[in-house]
């Protein structure tokens, strides 16, 4: 295990510390027999959430989670001990819970737990508090009772929100999705999960990150890329403070730009520059609205018509979110720009193959070159240099 030291004796000591863990020489078990209670605890606790019985759920323990998680459509709900640790009269159980939401999870998500069990006066278990476990970030329902509203083709999760608030994001992604496919296609799950706590301090606890990397960020979206078809589905995951200070066009925009995230992510690999996974969100967001390059790109426009060209594609690092601002807005807009003028110049289908082809290749070197030859035919000295000329002739 790393970080823990262990100083093996010599002969026959040793062989038996190694082949049997669990037991002591003579054979006698060393395994608390609270880890099989405590599972078979958690088991129950489980089967009444699942099974709606608030009363056979109360009698594992503290109530607050089925309060808080009544109004979740769970279609699985499990706990696995993985460890156990006693603190006087009570255990502290580290365990893998894994759920399913119904219509929208493939398969389970997965996060790590730390419960602290007390025993009543007659020997039975019961659940006192269910945490994150160290390293682990919180779920939406950590942060107080959750409210749902299902959509077309989304489920809003909220906390903190007014029923008013929660449906109009659904409103949004509800629109999102049919733009999305309608550029993207249609092989896709074509079904979004939002997640909107009550401020940015939730949003940054939901990902396991400091408020400050997500400040002025509107929404963000979690998965694995280029994750297997039966993944756990994405989750967007909305900064209210800030999306709050959008118009209706942004919040619009912001909702399809996360979700085509959804859409591509089997499609976006390590191969993918972010460049061309950002700005071809950003194409699908712009996409069908009135914005000109000026008004959707202001920084880089400014940049532009001050003679500060970019020499070269945004790299990885201008999408920090805790740097320069203006860098990071200069990133998204070239970005998309990118994608804009392969639209206009090679056709929209020519940049769905791209994308895909880029996402297809084995590794980043290498992968945008061999996309632009096969795709569109040009190089990537050539291609940057038409988007250099791009920038100039739409934003000065």
């Amino acid at each position: 295990m790393a970080g823990r030291r262990r100083r093996w004796r010599s002969g026959a000591v040793a062989l038996c510390l190694l082949l049997v863990p669990l037991a002591g020489c003579g054979g006698r078990t060393t395994a608390d027999p609270a880890r099989a209670e405590v599972q078979q605890v958690l088991d129950r606790r489980a089967a009444a959430l699942l099974g709606h019985d608030e009363t056979a759920y109360a009698e594992t323990g503290t109530r607050t989670g089925y309060t808080r998680l009544r109004a979740v459509p769970l279609a699985s709900w499990t706990y696995r001990v993985t460890g156990l640790r006693r603190t006087g009269a009570d255990v502290t159980a580290e365990a893998r819970l894994s759920y399913r939401v119904r219509g929208h999870d493939r398969a389970p998500v997965t996060t790590d737990r730390t419960l602290v069990l007390g025993r009543t006066a007659d020997g039975r278990w019961y659940v006192d508090s269910d945490r994150p476990a160290t390293k682990a970030a919180q779920q939406l329902w950590d942060q107080g009772a959750v409210s749902a509203v299902t959509g077309a083709h989304s489920l809003v999760l909220g906390v903190g929100q007014s029923a008013q608030t929660l449906n109009a994001y659904a409103r949004l992604a509800d629109r999102a999705v049919p733009a999305v496919s309608g550029a993207w296609g249609t092989d896709w799950t074509r079904q979004v999960v939002v997640l909107v706590p009550r401020s940015l301090d939730g949003m940054a606890g939901l990902l396991g990150s400091p408020a400050s990397a997500y400040r002025g960020i509107a929404a963000v979206t979690t998965g694995e890329a280029g994750g297997p078809a039966r993944a756990p589905a994405d989750r967007i995951v909305v900064n209210p403070e800030a999306f709050a200070l959008l118009g209706d066009t942004g919040k619009q925009v912001v909702l399809t730009h996360e979700t085509t995230h959804v859409a591509t992510r089997a499609h976006t690999t390590p191969a993918t520059p972010l460049w061309l996974s950002e700005g071809y969100a950003d194409w699908i967001g712009y996409r069908g609205t009135e914005r000109t390059p000026v008004q959707a790109a202001p920084e880089l426009s400014r940049a532009v018509r001050a003679g500060r060209v970019p020499a070269d594609l945004p790299a990885d690092g201008d999408f920090g979110f805790a740097g320069d601002p203006a860098r990071l807005a200069r990133a998204y807009e070239g970005g998309w720009l990118a994608g804009r003028m392969i639209a206009e110049h090679w056709g929209e289908g020519r940049l769905d193959a791209f994308y895909r082809a880029v996402g297809a290749h084995g590794q980043r070197a290498g992968a945008v070159e061999d996309a632009l030859h096969r795709q569109l035919g040009t190089t990537l000295p050539d291609f940057t240099a038409r988007w250099r000329d791009y920038l100039r002739s739409r934003l000065t």
